[in-house]
């Protein structure tokens, strides 16, 4: 928090110009009318799913529900509860241990347990499914060495609901680690030294002291890996699970029936909104405040060389299961083999993926600083909610904001079509559905909470008596935020272009859906390989997300490291 210094004068203003940082709350005001326009923009495809649940299905929903819905909703909860337990467990253990701990090769573990951030869940089920299903190397030398049938032993089926539990736990667990490690860094080290005094162990200061104080923190990342596992399309759809995400694609694309595909969508922003409020009701109100002493770094505790040894496998095996092991198999895969149509064609799947993720990121900042731009001219209950509404789209999965683009824009397409065909005698075609404009506005929609976070976050920290200063001098607030806010904001932004840069490389179910006709980006190149055994193929593709995936996790990495406390 910044904060004026005490012998910093007031500035000298006039009665007119009282409080300029802080405009009066006018209703209607530009900045507020801005908000709103860009939060209705933003929230036009959930309003879209949800109209969808009054219209009539043709009886393709009765069909559905009477076939697979029930295989949907099970299979979603469970895939759900089972991620969040297990990535849960992997990030809270973690982070205690490299926080709280003196494990050998801490430092390593610090910023190598965020590595698994860099690889898409779909690329870890691609890399393992081919590594140990039937026909895969590791089967197939157990069967050569011991000289086993098919009948003489049992192997994890890891085409299967579980194995979809188990990757997609080791690939998100970093959202836990994240937060807990940050929450456990701000815990005041008196009320953990006071519990070890008191006679409980390490383990139960853990249980009993540290996680319920980070019990927010921990909630708000669990409940990010729940969305994330709601919206993930690739990995389930590579090891057959039927979810809803799979779902509403195949009852889009293979019966034709967009009504009912947008009705299932409907049900999956519903489960979306009940994780959000499991979220807040597992947060409560709770509110923790620590002592001064809390940034002393605390006393980390010795391991004895059994304990020293558990705690070293403990944060290696999700390093190593999450990142190393699919890294090292792609890497060797794209240098064996490769993408067989050769660098000018992989080049323009490249190509299509920069060019989307730069234009899409740089329209994401810029709509995510005039958001909170607006917020802090005008912040009135109305510029409050319309922000909180244009935030909602990355809670949102890919595919049902995906229904919620092509339905509206179907409708205009042929309305103009309509029309010019009964006026003029031709037909317009698709001018908005499977364009890349339209997919564009779907990554916005999906990823501006992601810039706007940022831009929220670097605002906050500019004193408001540069904006008063401004003022004084005679500059509007346009003028004040492009010669003072924005040469201070350019750390801030340029981190959030490269977030929603990465996010938008790594995006399958909206991209899948909305796309152009013929027009394949990196990650569609990957699935389409992979789905058909091509493993060898898709690694170039795989390899060049997951090391763009990278950045960010070097970008936490270094943040990590200027606010960890010193030795």
């Amino acid at each position: 928090m910044t904060t004026r210094p005490l012998s910093a004068p007031d500035p000298i203003i006039s009665p007119d110009t009282a409080h300029p940082a802080r405009p009066p709350r006018r209703r209607g005001s530009p900045w507020s009318w801005a908000a709103g326009a860009v939060a209705l923009l933003v929230a036009l495809p959930i309003l879209v799913v949800v109209s969808r649940v009054f219209l009539p299905s043709e009886g393709v929903w009765s069909h559905l529900a009477a076939t697979v819905l029930d295989d949907y909703v099970r299979n979603s909860s469970l895939l759900t509860i089972g991620v969040v337990s297990l990535a849960t467990i992997l990030g809270v253990t973690t982070a205690w241990i490299v926080t709280m701990t003196r494990v050998p090769l801490r430092g390593v573990f610090e910023w190598a347990l965020l590595l698994p951030l860099a690889m898409p869940a779909y690329v870890m089920a691609y890399v393992y499914y081919d590594l140990l299903a039937y026909a895969g190397p590791v089967q197939t030398a157990l069967r050569d060495l011991f000289g086993w049938g098919r009948t003489d032993y049992v192997f994890p089926d890891i085409s299967s609901l579980y194995g979809a539990v188990v990757l997609m736990g080791f690939v998100l667990y970093p959202y836990v680690y994240l937060l807990s490690r940050a929450a456990f860094l701000q815990q005041s080290v008196g009320v953990l030294e006071a519990g070890r005094i008191l006679g409980a162990s390490p383990t139960g200061v853990f249980l009993r002291v540290g996680i319920p104080l980070a019990r927010p923190a921990i909630a708000a990342g669990a409940a990010l890996v729940a969305m994330e596992t709601l919206a993930d399309y690739g990995t389930v759809s590579h090891l057959g699970v039927p979810t809803f995400t799979t779902g509403i694609y195949r009852t889009w694309f293979a019966r034709g029936a967009p009504v009912a595909a947008g009705q299932l969508a409907a049900l999956l922003l519903a489960a979306v909104a009940a994780v959000l409020l499991i979220e807040r009701l597992a947060r409560g109100r709770a509110r923790f405040h620590e002592s001064a002493g809390r940034m002393r770094p605390p006393t980390r505790l010795a391991l004895r060389p059994i304990a020293a040894t558990l705690a070293v496998a403990t944060c290696a095996v999700p390093i190593l299961v999450g990142f190393a092991i699919p890294a090292a198999i792609l890497l060797d895969l794209a240098i064996r083999f490769g993408d067989p149509m050769g660098l000018a064609a992989f080049f323009d799947f490249a190509r299509n993926s920069f060019s989307l993720a730069a234009l899409t990121s740089v329209l994401a900042v810029a709509l995510g600083l005039l958001l909170a731009y607006a917020r802090r001219m005008d912040p009135s209950r109305a510029t409050g909610a319309a922000i909180r509404l244009a935030g909602l789209g990355y809670a949102i999965p890919g595919a049902v904001i995906a229904v919620g683009i092509l339905v509206p824009f179907a409708t205009v397409d042929n309305a103009i079509d309509a029309l010019a065909r009964e006026t003029l005698g031709v037909s317009t075609g698709l001018l908005l559905t499977g364009t890349v404009a339209a997919l564009v506005f779907a990554y916005l929609v999906r990823f501006l909470a992601v810039a706007l976070g940022a831009a929220e976050s670097s605002l906050s920290r500019i004193s408001p008596s540069l904006d008063e200063a401004a003022r004084t001098l005679g500059a509007g607030p346009l003028r004040t935020l492009r010669s003072v806010h924005l040469p201070l904001l350019t750390g801030g932004l340029l981190t959030a272009v490269i977030l929603v840069f990465v996010d938008v490389m790594k995006e399958l179910p909206a991209t899948l859906i909305v796309r152009p006709f013929n027009f394949d980006t990196l990650a569609v190149r990957a699935h389409r390989l992979a789905s058909d055994a091509r493993l060898e193929e898709a690694s170039t593709a795989s390899l060049t997300i997951v090391l763009v995936g990278i950045v960010p996790v070097i970008l936490l990495s270094r943040a990590m490291a200027r606010n960890r406390p010193e030795r």
